[in-house]
């Protein structure tokens, strides 16, 4: 993609399912962090705010979506895509769209899907600090 290093955070409760995103997005020069529940995850998100965030529809406690809704409110944290990991359907899927998701994944996970959304969603990150140097350089 690029020389920029992301940092994302995978949020899901099951860690085998982290254990394989955190490797396959390791592979691809991704800097991953993991959670295994929603407030692990908030807590993180304010601590450190990634780029993207990977987020598991359905665990115990918060929900995926509880999560993205409180993301959203938080009006002191950065702009930052939500893609969410779903094995439910259309309909719940656009649920998690409405709360403010950016975009979600169907389990199982297509690894090339996965990669090519991630890309998708830092594409404006990339430009914008593209832009941000060019401005800065070129001053």
């Amino acid at each position: 993609m690029s020389n920029q290093v992301y940092q994302l955070l995978a949020v899901d409760d099951i860690p085998d399912n982290l254990f394989l995103l955190q490797t396959i997005l390791e592979a691809e020069g991704f800097v991953v962090d993991v959670a295994t529940n929603g407030t692990t995850a908030l807590n993180k998100i304010k601590a450190s705010p990634p780029d993207l965030v990977l987020l598991d529809v359905m665990m115990p406690g918060m929900t995926g979506y509880e999560v993205t809704q409180r993301i959203r409110q938080d009006r002191s944290l950065p702009p930052m895509p939500i893609l969410l990991i779903t094995a439910q359907d259309e309909a719940n899927s656009m649920r998690g769209l409405a709360l403010g998701a950016n975009d979600f994944i169907s389990k199982p996970i297509d690894v090339n899907e996965l990669l090519s959304r991630i890309r998708a969603h830092l594409q404006p990150k990339r430009t914008e600090e593209s832009d941000r140097v060019q401005s800065a350089v070129f001053s």
